[in-house]
């Protein structure tokens, strides 16, 4: 079935354009209603959750009406992580669980992920079949079984407290002065409320949404930000999440920056050591460095790959029964404790091996030195197909004679924005940038 609403992570676009209307969002809440209400009766409910844009207000009010116009029941949460709704949605035994968010996008964005019972992202299927109904007539509850709505007021305080039960009792964190940057996005007040429970010393940054400054010049796409309040404050380290939370990038005390593969690296690592890593294997996808990959095989270990987008890790892992998975872009997916990426969670593990080792941040955080990599974006008119064309072709495969048994290339569409993103490595910066630049330019002016 073809699929137009539906990207590698929901329904995401620019607020107030299709897709990303009210009256969209009314179809969509409508036909997932109708998706999920196994009878007529009035008993079905739904959590949603939100990040801290401005048109969120908008689409939680839209998606309400929707829901409850087929027999939900709906839940509001307000502005928490997209993990605490994956959490809360098992939790609270809802047929369904709704996060609003664009994660790392600017605030002009905004996004609709949909969760099942199980607190896990809906497969290609499920939303295809929301997609085919929110296409057709959608069947209303009657008047009397039209459902309610409420809000839950202590839906960031469960999340709290489960996330606190992730870091070993045992453990605590005096002592430690942690940068907590949270984009100004839904982990806001979350995030640094764990941290001091756990006694850290804890600075906070990005913790002054206005509905308009989520992801502006923080969070975990601008790691900057962080780095420098953690030399400015002389801090242990730092953490830097996206708008959503579902990411995490670490901060060593240098000011050094660890991405999602170093994460995985340690954490793998750690876990094979502790006999917890199961089947002996990390899930990633295509766009984790080369060096993860020498450096799982050193220790005995297998690196699974899996196209990009979280949402494939973690099928990967459900399938095959694995534990930890994620993306260099600082997903990190613990299938012991969250049904997705968990930045929060995914820093606790970071913090409980600081505690546990003694180390420093920045020896935990440099665990294999990362083939050079060099990734370019190139923005194109929808519609168009730049990868379609023969001159586009020629240039790419050339550029994988060049690097074949010393490097990749990897070219792909965006799921999320209308954007090539260019990727290759190799142990050659000098050839590593003339390929890059070289395939940029066909695409660009195919594009």
């Amino acid at each position: 079935m073809s699929r137009k609403l539906f990207g590698t992570d929901g329904v995401r676009g620019r607020a107030n354009t299709h897709p990303m209307t009210a009256e969209m969002a009314l179809r969509l809440g409508a036909a997932a209603g109708r998706f999920f209400r196994r009878d007529g009766r009035n008993r079905h409910r739904v959590v949603i959750g939100k990040d801290t844009r401005l048109s969120g207000y908008m689409l939680e009010n839209a998606l309400t009406a929707g829901l409850t116009s087929t027999g939900m029941n709906v839940l509001l949460l307000g502005p928490v992580p997209t993990p605490a709704v994956g959490y809360l949605t098992r939790s609270m035994r809802a047929d369904l669980g709704i996060m609003i968010s664009a994660s790392h996008n600017p605030a002009e964005d905004n996004g609709i992920k949909f969760f099942g019972p199980d607190g896990f992202k809906l497969s290609d299927h499920a939303e295809s079949e929301i997609e085919a109904i929110v296409g057709g007539d959608i069947d209303p509850a009657q008047p009397r079984n039209i459902g309610r709505a409420k809000r839950i007021d202590d839906g960031r305080g469960r999340y709290v407290e489960y996330a606190k039960t992730t870091f070993p009792s045992g453990q605590r964190l005096d002592g430690l002065k942690v940068v907590i940057d949270c984009a100004h996005g839904a982990a806001y007040r979350a995030a640094p409320e764990v941290l001091w429970e756990l006694g850290a010393e804890v600075i906070p940054l990005g913790v002054e949404p206005n509905g308009f400054n989520i992801n502006d010049g923080v969070g975990s796409t601008h790691p900057q930000t962080c780095a420098g309040a953690v030399q400015a404050h002389g801090a242990h380290l730092g953490i830097t999440l996206d708008g959503d939370a579902d990411r995490v990038i670490i901060i060593d005390e240098q000011g050094r920056i660890a991405d999602g593969d170093q994460i995985m690296a340690l954490l793998a690592s750690r876990w094979a050591k502790q006999g917890r890593l199961r089947g002996d294997a990390l899930v990633a996808t295509v766009m984790s460095n080369l060096g993860l990959e020498h450096f799982l095989q050193g220790q005995g270990l297998r690196l699974e790959r899996t196209r990009v987008g979280d949402r494939y890790v973690v099928e990967r892992m459900r399938e095959s029964g694995f534990n930890l998975g994620g993306e260099q872009s600082g997903h990190i997916v613990m299938t012991d404790y969250a049904t997705t990426g968990d930045g929060l969670i995914a820093a606790l593990q970071f913090l409980s091996a600081l505690s546990d080792t003694g180390l420093a941040a920045s020896e935990l955080a440099n665990q294999f030195q990362p083939v050079p990599q060099l990734l370019k974006n190139v923005r194109y008119t929808a519609g168009a197909d730049p990868l379609a064309e023969d001159a586009v072709k020629s240039v790419i495969s050339g550029a994988e004679a060049r690097l074949a048994g010393t490097g990749r290339v990897l070219i792909r569409k965006s799921g999320t924005e209308p954007l090539i993103r260019v990727m290759a490595e190799a142990e050659d910066e000098a050839t590593l940038h003339q390929v890059v630049d070289e395939i940029v330019a066909a695409v660009e002016r195919a594009a």
